[in-house]
């Protein structure tokens, strides 16, 4: 049987509203009541009605405080609840002393007695930066600049800087100015860049860490340098030049492949044509000093007769040369000539081969050394009759 239906005796499922004490929770309104009169009290109530009208108006007083009292509870507890999303992490100072970092998650904290500083550690970030600055050999260029990082200390980046992203452009400008500084500006807009974007991320990390910011530089990327608007022509000439200069190279690169080898190998066929020759004399000396002697021994066996066969050998090397011979009579005015040509051309008709061109044989030369000899001897003859 329900508590309310007729004939329940009109019970109350949570004890007897007549003041009788039970089992179940006490009333809220007798709660409010009581604590309305306490409060009346402090006030200066009597906390209960005498029908005087001066109750009543404690007893609204004090139901608005109390309602003010627990809306602003409310709104204190419902203001310390703060969420750390997973890629953030938190840091709670309590009376502006550190006190812990917060992990991801929803968290709660008391409000004017602690502050929350929430960051996110992993994103990344860049900041991009360009300007005019000096090279080792004094040139002005304009080299523009990426460098991406992130958060890696949380307590550092929100504690020990003041402010972490100017401390970031501060020490990268100061250590791209630096690396560029110490390079000359041919490096700087050509292929030097990788080396030197890897050097300001270097001496970029090392500022950052002394200065205890607590941020990762994750990379540091360097666009094209280029020179101030002000002297690109004079650089774009420069480097048309320098691009002029390097293809006359590469075409003297190529011409020289191509005449070295070719002179190498003349040099080389001359060195060896030489050596041949140098063999071929010294053979032939060996060869004319070996018949020198073996002609010595036979002329001091015989020297008449190698004296002669000398001689007349040495008469077929003349005259094969010579087309006219003139012979000197001794005791004699008169000179013989010997028409060789003449010879020479009688012998071509007679050969059968029919060639233009006729050497004298040494049969021939023979006929002829006997033919002066006879003609001589036919002269001294003639003379001595006389």
């Amino acid at each position: 049987m329900a508590w309310n239906e007729p004939g329940g005796g009109d019970k109350d499922p949570w004890g007897n509203r007549n003041g009788n004490k039970g089992d179940g929770p006490p009333d809220l309104d007798e709660a409010l009541k009581k604590l309305q009169e306490k409060l009346s009290g402090l006030f200066g109530g009597s906390g209960k009605n005498n029908g005087t009208g001066n109750g009543g108006g404690s007893g609204s007083f004090g139901t608005l405080l109390i309602a003010v009292l627990v809306i602003g509870a409310l709104l204190y507890g419902f203001a310390g609840i703060y969420q750390v999303d997973e890629k953030e992490r938190a840091v709670v100072l309590r009376f502006g002393a550190f006190s812990e970092i917060k992990q991801p998650g929803l968290s709660w904290n008391a409000p004017l007695v602690t502050e929350v500083f929430i960051e996110n550690v992993t994103e990344e970030r860049q900041y991009p930066s360009r300007g005019l600055m000096l090279t080792e050999d004094e040139s002005i260029v304009e080299l523009p600049i990426t460098v991406q990082y992130n958060v890696n200390d949380v307590k550092a980046y929100v504690l020990n800087v003041r402010d972490p992203e100017i401390s970031l452009r501060h020490a990268a400008d100061s250590a791209l100015r630096h690396v560029v500084g110490s390079t000359e500006l041919e490096q700087v807009l050509s292929e030097g860049r990788g080396k030197i974007a890897d050097e300001v991320e270097v001496r970029l990390q090392q500022y950052l860490d002394s200065y205890g910011t607590g941020i990762l530089v994750r990379d540091v990327n360097i666009q094209e340098g280029r020179p101030p608007e002000e002297v690109r022509a004079a650089f774009d000439d420069v480097i048309k030049a320098k691009e002029d200069e390097e293809r006359l190279k590469n075409e003297a690169q190529a011409y020289a492949n191509g005449v070295v080898p070719a002179a190498r190998g003349r040099a080389q066929r001359m060195l060896e044509e030489a050596e041949a020759y140098r063999a071929e004399v010294t053979s032939r000396a060996e060869g004319e000093s070996e018949r020198f002697t073996d002609l010595l021994a036979e002329y001091k066996k015989a020297p008449e007769v190698t004296r002669e066969r000398l001689y007349i050998e040495a008469i077929e090397q003349v005259m094969g040369n010579a087309s006219k011979v003139l012979v000197d009579v001794e005791g004699g005015n008169n000179m013989m000539y010997l028409p060789l040509d003449k010879l020479m051309q009688e012998g071509a008709g007679n050969s059968s081969g029919g060639t233009t061109r006729a050497t004298i044989t040494q049969d021939q030369l023979r006929q002829i050394s006997d033919y002066v000899s006879r003609q001589l001897g036919r002269d001294n003859n003639t003379r001595g009759a006389r």
